[in-house]
């Protein structure tokens, strides 16, 4: 952490690997997830006051790809702050790159109409982010990963730090995963370069309470004073708890950004007026109500800056709704083996209206659930199935698996209802 502008010295605990990796230390490198938006608009504030760009500047005069198309008109500064008109769930899509490259994965953003029309909402989304990361590989002429390192991590001094390029790297504390209640460690994987601008920047605590020192030192160094000050401003009327990749508390005067990668959950917070901040790194990601680590985080940064925290509560509407999805497909499995049980009652059914109906009501309402709960889920939380996997698998198999036992059991129920049927099912002796 940083007091007074001084860096104090930042402690470690746990392991980098569950059952068996090394202690974590202050040097050890986290993914530190959507932080890495801050690198990012720090490079494109540095562009500017270089004279490469300005921050008026639409993005279809620095990508060629925006030429002509719906999104070419947003500014850089409505990237910066995400107002641009790109959605969440936008910027939380695939696009199908299996090498991850930025410059393909900009192409296909270029290719999207924007949700809506730019400066008018804000949005938080990572489309934004990749977009700017490849205007600064244009506008520098470099790579995003070499620009940000020769710019950013070494005139800081962040020598446990990079940018994602591609490879894997052992070093780095490995994420664990949600698994109904429990953590796993998540596969070791190379680090993609398209997702670097937006989620990719690795850093060890030490090094981010380095760049967090400079950006509230109040001093020309990497980037004028008044270059860090204004991106700890409010953007625009548009966007008045955004600034350039921060968050901005105005009643307690921090900026902050958290950050979350598969299996890794990230903070840090910088209280400019008092030269002070903090940065918490978790490999573990929260799961739905169980094992979330957002509370031990916003808990150890309240403390060291002597913030208020008035915590989160028991979070038991988040947890009862997990335990309703998880239990869900075991309930539908004991449901369908009673319809078979009852097989003879369901094909008395078909003989007459009500009974019709309870046969087919079931198949209509269970369709909608396992429509809702693979479609407008989903989009209510701004992310496609295949993400919500990588980040809460648990979660992913018991939507799907809802999804599926429920469908499941009302088409077995016609299908025993209309097969089968013998002169005795006209009586039944049970009720299904």
């Amino acid at each position: 952490m940083v007091v007074d502008g001084e860096l104090v010295a930042a402690g470690g605990h746990g392991v980098t690997l569950l059952g068996g990796g090394e202690a974590v230390t202050a040097q050890t490198p986290f993914v530190t997830g959507s932080i890495s938006k801050s690198f990012t608009a720090l490079a494109i504030m540095q562009l500017a006051e270089a004279g490469a760009l300005d921050l008026d500047d639409a993005v279809a005069e620095h990508l060629d790809a925006f030429a002509d198309r719906p999104a070419g008109d947003a500014t850089i500064r409505q990237l910066l702050s995400h107002t641009s008109g790109y959605s969440t769930l936008q910027g939380n899509s695939a696009t199908g790159d299996a090498e991850g490259r930025l410059a393909v994965e900009v192409e296909a953003l270029a290719a999207l109409t924007p949700a809506n029309a730019p400066g008018t909402t804000w949005a938080y989304s990572n489309a934004n982010y990749q977009i700017l990361g490849r205007v600064i590989e244009e506008r520098s002429g470099q790579p995003y990963a070499d620009y940000v390192a020769s710019k950013i991590l070494e005139p800081v001094g962040m020598a446990h730090s990079f940018a994602a390029d591609g490879t894997a790297h052992p070093e780095v504390a490995r994420g664990h995963l949600p698994w109904f209640g429990t953590k796993r460690p998540r596969p070791p994987y190379a680090f993609p370069t398209g997702s670097a601008p937006q989620g990719g920047i690795v850093a060890s605590a030490e090094d981010l309470a380095r760049y967090a020192q400079v950006m509230v030192n109040g001093q020309d160094d990497i980037l004028s004073a008044e270059g860090k000050a204004a991106m700890l401003q409010p953007a625009s009327e548009a966007s008045p708890h955004y600034g350039f990749g921060w968050f901005l508390d105005p009643q307690n005067g921090s900026a902050w950004h958290s950050g979350a990668s598969p299996g890794t959950e990230t903070l840090i917070t910088l209280v400019p007026d008092t030269r002070s901040a903090a940065v918490v790194l978790v490999n573990a990601g929260s799961g739905v109500g169980f094992g979330e680590t957002a509370p031990l985080s916003l808990g150890i940064t309240a403390r060291a800056l002597e913030l208020d925290d008035d915590g989160e509560g028991g979070r038991w509407g988040a947890k009862l709704t997990f335990l309703l999805l998880a239990l869900s497909p075991l309930a539908f499995l004991a449901c369908a083996a009673w319809a078979w049980l009852g097989r003879d009652a369901l094909r008395a059914k078909t003989s007459s209206a009500f009974g019709l109906f309870s046969l087919w009501f079931p198949l209509l309402s269970t369709a909608i659930v396992a429509a809702l709960l693979t479609g407008l889920v989903p989009r209510m939380i701004g992310a496609p199935m295949a993400t919500i996997r990588r980040f809460s698998p648990d979660l992913a198999l018991s939507l799907v698996a809802t999804a599926i036992t429920g469908v499941a059991w009302a088409l077995l129920r016609l299908g025993l209802a209309y097969t089968g049927q013998t002169p005795e099912a006209a009586h039944p002796t049970a009720d299904q």
